[in-house]
C-alpha cells in the first residue's frame, strides 16, 4: 500500500518570503525520511499565492510518521496558519 497527497497551500504576499525561506530544508528533511517515495512543493505558475503539493509515502506508517514530524518541525511552527486544502488518497498493491 501507498499514500498520496495533494492539493495546495495558499501563501499570502506577506508570508511568501517566510515560505521561500523555509521550504528548502522542509524538502530535504522529507525526502530523507524512510518511507518518501516523492515529495514535492512548487509555486503554482498560474497563482503566485498558491504552491502546489504533491507527496507519496510507501505505506500509511511512513505518512503517519511525516505528519507528525512535520508538526513538531520548523517549518510546520512558521506554516501554521497558511490554508491548506489537500487530498489524501490510500492505494492498495495488488
Amino acid at each position: 500500500m501507498g499514500v498520496t497527497l495533494t492539493g495546495y497551500l495558499e501563501v499570502p504576499d506577506a508570508d511568501i518570503a517566510l515560505v521561500e525561506a523555509h521550504l528548502p530544508d522542509h524538502i530535504a528533511l522529507t525526502r530523507a525520511e524512510s518511507g518518501c517515495v516523492s515529495f514535492d512543493v512548487r509555486p503554482d505558475p498560474a497563482d503566485p499565492n498558491r504552491y502546489q503539493v504533491n507527496e507519496e509515502f510507501r505505506d500509511r506508517a511512513a505518512f503517519d510518521l511525516h505528519q507528525k514530524r512535520v508538526k513538531s518541525s520548523e517549518w510546520g511552527k512558521v506554516t501554521a496558519h497558511l490554508a491548506r486544502s489537500y487530498e489524501i488518497c490510500d492505494e492498495i498493491s495488488e
